[in-house]
């Protein structure tokens, strides 16, 4: 799927689990709410980290684009030295490496890791880049343009810093889930694994399937792509993506934060 797409199914990820978490009789606090779905809806940007075209790859200049570079030659040579016989001959990383369940586990272990042991400016980091992508992804075509950078970084830092804030603020939501001393913001792994993982079902829709499982091998592959029968799955940015699905995720994160807030 293309970027839009992925960000707002990351959104609405989040928010459903905000509406299982109330409907269990542990609501969120409105700030875990937002933050988490702007987390998880730049965090489901962050597995095309291995294409130089992808919207990440532009999201912080010459520095995302030079990342990408490496991440794409590193998840490259992982696929050649971990592919079985009946995986194809590739002459990139994308969709490999980044677009498994243990990159995403990684990715969310290293931020809870990082927030808990960096203290309040590693939680701003955090903060200001999944904020960065949630902004590019969400209002990509406000966002369009060199030009639109400078702007879109200051908006991000500023939003993080003001979020940072709220939820510092006893009762916001910095331990929420984990309420032991020196556990504040481990929490916010959750939406960066669960925006990862949802960007790797959306891609399992589309014609080339995901390999979600690696390193789990099925049959004479270690890198299968998982998916569902051929014939239901589409192309990138075609209609069905921009039409059917994206309206979907609309309702569906609209539903899920009303009834995340006791709205409904």
């Amino acid at each position: 799927m293309m970027g839009p797409a992925h960000s707002l199914s990351g959104a609405a990820a989040w928010l459903g689990v905000g509406a299982a978490a109330a409907a269990a009789g542990h609501t969120m606090p409105w700030p875990v709410l937002l933050v988490g779905a702007l987390i998880c809806a730049g965090a489901a940007l962050a597995p095309d980290l291995d294409h130089k075209a992808a919207t990440i790859s532009r999201s912080f200049g010459p520095l995302s684009r030079w990342v990408c570079e490496i991440v794409d030659k590193l998840s490259y040579a992982v696929y050649k030295a971990t592919k079985k016989q009946g995986d194809p001959r590739r002459s990139g990383g994308h969709r490999t490496l980044t677009h498994t369940w243990l990159w995403a586990a990684l990715l969310g272990g290293g931020a809870s890791v990082t927030a808990i042991t960096g203290g309040r400016w590693a939680v701003l980091a955090i903060l200001f880049v999944h904020l960065v992508l949630a902004i590019e992804g969400l209002l990509w075509r406000a966002t369009r343009g060199a030009s639109s950078d400078v702007l879109v970084w200051l908006l991000a830092a500023t939003s993080a810093w003001i979020l940072a804030g709220v939820l510092d603020k006893p009762g916001n939501g910095a331990d929420w889930l984990f309420t032991q001393p020196g556990q504040e913001y481990l929490w916010l792994g959750l939406p960066i694994v669960l925006g990862a993982l949802v960007h790797d079902i959306g891609d399992s829709l589309t014609v080339s399937g995901c390999p979600i499982l690696w390193p789990i091998p099925i049959g004479r592959k270690r890198w299968y792509p998982v998916g569902p029968p051929k014939a239901m799955r589409f192309r990138a940015g075609s209609w069905v993506e921009l039409r059917v699905l994206m309206p979907v995720f609309m309702v569906l994160g609209g539903v899920g934060a009303a009834a995340a807030l006791n709205v409904i």
